[in-house]
């Protein structure tokens, strides 16, 4: 009986040893190690207990490292929290935890597009515009809106010239656009377009002359000078789905001798599947030319007109067989990515009508108002007119983009809505458009100065509402516009919500 307990032992602690392994560990064991391996949501080696990320808060430009709660585990996002608490925090490094050091900071201009700041870097992550759960354990992701990027341009160890490598990312499939790129993996070392084959990274999106079956978005794969779903730049892939899954698995690999792939699959649950697996489109792409920068949530020369969310990502070298990306997918389906609330502080109820009235001790009677498509702050009292009191009432509603945060329709004017367009709040009416239903949504968090809520943009969650100079903005703590400005940044962006006027 002892050999048979000492199998049964053995046995159990290898399986305890394979659901502990990470993904990078799973990599390593075929073959294909990690070369570079970024998350801010949990460790992705079993033995990894360095940093994850670094935050930079916004009421005193100091940082502080996150790194998971244990080896191997769930970010610590209690952390995050404690460090933020009444003031508003970014993402400034995305480690590397491969020891690489293959580090993710704000990504410089490009030939395609500059950033915002003084010197023209792309905008840096909002660090709580991603919640989720992991295991039911709280973390955050990498929410991207347009303007925001991630990039290293001296790596070690990534693949250059026509070397095979492999790459996954965990995504967020219901954040997207059609903008060029919403890109994670290989990319040039100078943010210029140098032409065909000389980036090979996983691509999500709607954007791009090819297409899969269906309206999208698809995994594709940014090659430079065309978003591919398969074979041509041009032609439907009917192969590649529309994806559909709240988590999404990505996959995008190359190797010499003519051949690439792309496939994806649910991330919280079932397996991959092979969207493509053929030849280069065509001579220009065969052999490659990869670079080896790394890129996140824009394209080669910086083009950063696309959005989506990244939680986890990593790249090989070596071409990783499908064997091994199924069981790295079932490690990634075994941590049980989950959405979670995002909202926080009082409740601002769907279905109430409200008023919204400012904290800053200059203009504790003002409220948000509207007059047509203008938004500002107004004295509204008791004896104030009918009409000025409808100005400044909000039906709550369903957020239009996602039912999880709430739009603010006019009570004056059904149909029309809150939006930001150039940061400038205005009310509109619903165009149905995605990009109107993006902008008309907000997720209310607890008061940045502690009263009431401070009303946070959904697409763009570094930005709040803000009075400021009597006019109401979606600003962000000390970004690049006037109505930035860090002075009284809390207070201004503080509102309690109360019953409708009228």
């Amino acid at each position: 009986m002892q050999p048979k307990f000492t199998s049964l032992l053995a046995f159990s602690l290898a399986a305890c040893t394979l659901v502990a392994a990470g993904p990078c560990d799973i990599y390593a064991s075929g073959g294909t190690p990690c070369v570079a391996a970024h998350s801010t949501t949990r460790a992705l080696f079993n033995a990894y207990s360095g940093n994850l990320y670094q935050l930079l808060r916004g009421s005193d430009g100091a940082t502080t490292n996150i790194g998971p709660l244990s080896a191997g585990g769930v970010a610590n996002a209690a952390a995050q929290d404690s460090f933020c608490s009444g003031t508003t925090c970014l993402i400034s490094i995305i480690y590397d935890q491969t020891g690489r050091g293959n580090h993710l900071t704000k990504a410089p201009p490009g030939g395609a597009a500059s950033g915002t700041d003084p010197n023209g870097f792309d905008n840096l992550a909002a660090a709580d515009g991603a919640p989720v759960t992991l295991n039911g354990q709280k973390a955050y992701g990498v929410f991207i809106p347009p303007g925001t990027g991630y990039r290293n341009d001296a790596t070690n160890g990534i693949a250059v010239g026509d070397t095979a490598e492999g790459m996954y990312a965990v995504f967020d499939g219901t954040h997207f656009n059609n903008g060029c790129c919403f890109d994670y993996g290989n990319a040039e070392t100078n943010n210029q377009d140098t032409g065909n084959g000389h980036m090979e990274t996983i691509y999500f999106g709607t954007g791009g002359g090819g297409k899969g079956a269906g309206s999208g978005p698809w995994v594709q794969a940014d090659l430079e000078n065309g978003l591919f779903a398969g074979s041509s730049r041009d032609n439907v892939n009917n192969n590649n789905p529309t994806i559909t899954s709240r988590f999404v698995t990505a996959i995008v690999k190359g190797q010499p001798g003519n051949n690439w792939a792309i496939r994806g699959g649910n991330a919280a649950s079932g397996s991959l599947s092979t969207f493509f697996n053929g030849v280069r489109p065509d001579s220009s792409y065969n052999p490659m030319k990869k670079e080896g920068a790394i890129i996140l949530g824009i394209g080669g020369d910086n083009s950063n007109r696309a959005q989506g969310t990244f939680y986890e990502g990593v790249m090989t070298s070596g071409f990783p067989s499908d064997a091994t990306e199924n069981s790295v997918q079932a490690n990634i389906v075994a941590a049980r990515y989950a959405t979670t609330s995002m909202t926080s502080g009082p409740a601002i109820a769907v279905g109430s009508a409200v008023s919204l009235r400012a904290t800053t001790a200059c203009c504790t009677g003002t409220y948000i108002s509207h007059s047509g498509s203008a938004v500002s702050i107004q004295t509204v009292t008791s004896s104030s007119t009918n009409a000025a009191k409808l100005a400044a009432s909000w039906n709550v509603v369903a957020g239009l983009a996602n039912s999880a945060c709430v739009s603010f329709e006019a009570r004056d004017t059904p149909g029309s809505f809150i939006r930001h367009s150039g940061f400038v709040l205005l009310v509109n009416a619903n165009d149905g458009s995605k990009l109107f239903k993006e902008d008309a949504t907000y997720c209310p968090q607890k008061g940045l100065n502690g009263q009431g809520n401070s009303i946070r943009s959904w697409s763009y969650p570094a930005h709040y509402f803000r009075h400021f100079n009597g006019n109401a903005f979606a600003a962000s703590n000390g970004g690049a516009d006037t109505f930035d400005a860090k002075a009284s940044f809390n207070d201004d962006a503080s509102f309690v919500s109360g019953a409708a006027w009228a």
